[in-house]
C-alpha cells in the first residue's frame, strides 16, 4: 500500500468509527502496562508508543507518573519514514507491525528500530496470533508467533517472554494476539 493509500486509509477509518468503536480499541491497556513495568522502566525511561491513535497506554503511563512518552500515529507519522530523534528504552507496539504486509515495509520499520532503541532497551510488540484475523479494518495482515516476529527483527534482539492474549473488541468479538517482549543485546 503506498505511503498516501495508507494514510488516507487510516484517516477514514478514524473519522467514520470514531475513538472507541475501532474493533482494536482497549479502554484498560493492563497487558501492555504490565509488560512494560516488567521491562523494569523508572519514571525516568524513555517510551515510544508505535500506532498509538486512541491508545489507552499513554494515559495509564502517565497516570503512573512517566514523562518522557512519545506516541506515533499512523495517520500522523508513518513508522516506516519515520526519524527518531532521540533514543527509548521502551518500544511498545500493539497492533501496528501486523499491518505491514511488505517486506520493504518491515525492514523499514526494524530499521527504525534499531536507530531508536537503546542497547539493553526493551520492544514490546502485541500482532495477532497465528489463529488471529487475517484481516483488520479492511486491510490484510501477518499473524505471528513469537518465532517468526523474532526472525522478522533480527537476531540483535533476544526473545524474553511471550503470551497469548484475547482481545475483546468494542462490538463483542474475540481477537487472538500474542504480545512478545525482546530486550536489545
Amino acid at each position: 500500500m503506498s505511503d498516501e493509500n495508507r494514510q488516507a486509509h487510516w484517516d477514514e477509518v478514524y473519522t467514520s468509527k470514531g475513538e472507541n468503536a475501532g474493533s482494536w480499541f482497549q479502554e484498560n491497556p493492563a497487558l501492555s502496562l504490565e509488560l512494560i513495568k516488567l521491562a523494569g522502566v523508572t519514571s525516568a525511561s524513555a517510551i515510544v508508543d508505535i500506532g498509538g491513535g486512541a491508545s489507552r497506554v499513554v494515559d495509564g503511563l502517565i497516570a503512573n507518573g512517566f514523562e518522557r512518552v512519545t506516541v506515533l500515529e499512523w495517520v500522523t507519522v508513518d513508522v516506516t519514514k519515520w526519524e527518531p530523534s532521540e533514543n527509548y528504552d521502551i518500544w511498545h507496539d500493539r497492533a501496528a507491525f501486523h499491518f505491514l504486509t511488505e517486506a520493504a515495509d518491515r525492514i523499514a520499520y526494524t530499521r527504525r528500530l534499531k536507530t531508536a532503541l537503546r542497547s539493553g532497551g526493551h520492544i514490546i510488540i502485541g500482532t495477532f496470533a497465528l489463529d488471529g484475523p487475517e484481516r483488520c479494518s479492511g486491510l490484510p495482515v501477518i499473524r505471528y508467533d513469537a518465532a517468526g516476529l523474532s526472525e522478522e527483527i533480527g537476531p540483535e534482539f533476544e526473545l524474553i517472554a511471550t503470551q497469548p492474549h484475547e482481545h475483546i473488541t468494542p462490538r463483542g468479538a474475540t481477537q487472538r494476539f500474542q504480545f512478545s517482549t525482546f530486550r536489545r543485546t
